[in-house]
Order: structure tokens, then sequence, then C-alpha cells
């Protein structure tokens, strides 16, 4: 678990839930409570008496069971105290935690099937419970984006960062948005490979030179893609949910503060915006796949009616000379010219020239013509 103390221009550290309960809320600021699954279902009990001691409230049972839940689609929900949002993450690697250690992780086995890209694409749920002055965040174990942030969060601070215009976050709400945005930009960064990929088996798909054999691995990720795009749709889902939401929070008494909320209406339109990148791109490569398939097949036809083409002109030219064979092999004794010794040239020759007629008038009709690959 890791617990920041976010102020104006400061972020201070640290991992003990009992001082944060001892000591209260920050006089400005605000605090991010940051902690795996498996710990906030351990501790549980402890963070509840943390939340009734600091804003006077504790979580619902319902929401608890959502962030308890490995397997919840993106949604959003809320109470008059505070919000709830569930946002399925798309990120590398899944492993789960050690129930007597649960900060730390377990070493998995890879999953099967599909390109390894699609392979180590994990969609496990993050959840985001906003108060007033509070975000607890419950992420998997090996939640890279938590750590990703959390060292980003305290680089803020530096005195280079604050020259160079990085600003924190003002409240738990812009938080959780930045890093949701940080969530959806993770797997922008990861479609290069999988389009990489995909480009890949769809050269192998249309290459004459190859026999295109991995089905399976095709067919898993058509699949995935298709679970993609149901996450992605759940993920905007649920953030216009968020936006609606704000647009029903009350009036603000500060031109600060209005610009504050006006501020978090624009980022959650940004973070929309790139969930909707996210959703295009991975309908794109869907379509991708299921159009290199319908052109595999397509080349497959036109190559066997090439074969098959080939097959029936080479029939058409020694089926004349079968016939002329088969004439003189007869057992009759008063055939014409096998009594002849030149009955054999001109056998041969009627023969020759029967195919070679055969075989310019089909060239003529461009039968023996080649396909241009």
């Amino acid at each position: 678990m890791r617990i920041f103390h976010v102020q104006n221009s400061s972020v201070l550290e640290s991992a003990d839930l009992g001082d944060l309960t001892a000591a209260g809320l920050p006089a400005q600021g605000y605090v991010w409570v940051a902690c795996a699954r498996r710990e906030f279902e351990v501790q549980q009990g402890q963070i509840q008496s943390m939340l009734q001691a600091l804003c006077g409230l504790q979580l619902v049972d319902l929401h608890i069971s959502d962030l308890l839940n490995n397997q919840l689609p993106s949604h959003y929900d809320y109470t008059s105290q505070y919000d709830m949002l569930v946002f399925r993450r798309l990120a590398a690697g899944i492993r789960p935690a050690d129930v007597d250690n649960p900060a730390v992780p377990l070493a998995t086995k890879p999953r099967r099937g599909g390109p390894p890209i699609l392979r180590r694409i994990d969609t496990s749920p993050v959840g985001f419970a906003i108060f007033d002055h509070i975000l607890l965040t419950v992420h998997p174990t090996d939640c890279a984006v938590r750590e990703a942030y959390a060292a980003k969060l305290l680089q803020a601070t530096h005195a280079e960062s604050r020259s160079a215009g990085v600003r924190l976050p003002s409240s738990p709400a812009d938080m959780m948005l930045r890093i949701v945005n940080q969530m959806v930009d993770g797997f922008l960064e990861l479609r290069r490979e999988l389009t990489r990929q995909l480009d890949h088996w769809q050269s192998e798909l249309l290459s004459p030179q190859t026999r295109f054999n991995n089905w399976g691995a095709l067919l898993d990720a058509r699949l995935s893609l298709h679970h993609l795009d149901e996450i992605c749709e759940d993920q905007r889902a649920a953030l216009q949910d968020w936006i609606e939401a704000i647009k029903t929070w009350p009036d603000t008494d500060s031109p600060a503060a209005q610009r504050e909320r006006d501020l978090l209406q624009v980022r959650s339109r940004d973070v929309l915006e790139h969930i909707e990148r996210v959703v295009h791109h991975v309908r794109r490569l869907e379509q991708s796949a299921e159009t290199a398939v319908q052109m595999h097949f397509s080349v497959q036809g036109s190559r066997t009616n090439e074969i098959m083409r080939t097959l029936t002109v080479l029939t058409a030219i020694f089926l004349p000379l079968n016939l002329i064979t088969g004439f003189f092999g007869m057992n009759f004794d008063a055939l014409p010219l096998i009594h002849q010794k030149t009955g054999l040239l001109w056998a041969i020759g009627s023969m020759a020239v029967v195919a070679l007629t055969l075989i310019i008038v089909f060239w003529r009709k461009r039968y023996l013509a080649r396909s241009a690959r």
C-alpha cells in the first residue's frame, strides 16, 4: 500500500495507514491511498476505519464487492458523498497476489493462443473511490500504472518539473482522470506492435510462396480483438456517465473553483477522446484481420481456378492424341498406314500438328497465360 499527501507544490509519501488515521486529513491538499486488490481485501476493516475517521463515512458494501471483483466491467456509480469508477486497464502483464503476502505478486505461466502482444495485454479492472479530499484506488497486484504514475507524481515536485510548468493534480477527481488517461495511453503505445504482428500475418496469408497454417492463433487474435472492443465500449460508457455526473454537481461559489471545474470537464473530454481513438484502432484491426482472411480464401480460389484451367488445357491437348493412338492400336489388319514404312512418321507428324495447333489456339485465347501476382 502506498499513501501520498498531495499539496500545492509538494508530495509526501507514507505506507502506514494507522498514521494517516491518527494524523487526519492535511490542512491543504488531499490524500491518495493506492493499494492492491488483495491488500484491500485483507485490510478492508482498517481502510473503512480510516474513511470513517477522516470523512465520517464508509464505502457501501456493494461498492466494496465491486472493487474486489476481478471480472467486473468498466462502469460508474455514485452516492451523495463519493463517486466510484471501475475502469478496466489495457496494460501488459497479469500476476495474482500471494495470499500470505498480499503485496507480492506470484509468477504465472504465459497464456497461450494469439499473438504475443495480445497474450501480454491484461484487462484487469482498477477501482477508484473519489471523495472530497481522499482518492482510494484498488489496483491489480503488479499494476505498472500505479507505479509509473506514483513515480511521475513524485518527479513533478522537483524544481525542474515545476519550472517546466508541470502541475500537480488539483483534486482527487483530477488525479483519477490522469491515471485513467495514462492507462488508455498505455494501450496506444502497445498498438504498434499489435499492428506489426497482424500485418505480418496478412503478408503470410496473401503470399503465394508460403502456406499459412497458423489458423488457431489468428482465430484467438480475432476473439481477443473482439473482447478488447467490448472492453473499450464499456470504458467509453463509464466515462460518459462520469461526464454527465459532473454537470449535475452544485455550482461553485468562486471563480477559481469554477475554473477547476471547467478544467476537470476538459480533461474528462480529452480522456474520452483517447478512448474513442482506442475503439477506432481496435475495430480497424479487427476489420483488417477479417479482410485478410477473406482475401486469403479469394486468392486460394483464384489459384485453384488457375490450376484447374491448366489441367483442363492439358487434357484437351492430349485427348485427340489419345484418340489417334487408340485408333491405330485396334487389332484390325486393314487399318491404313500400318503396313507402310512411313506410317509411323505420318502418325507422329499428325499428332504433333494437332498438339501444336491446340497449343497455339489455347495460347491465343489466353488459356495458358499466367496471372500476374
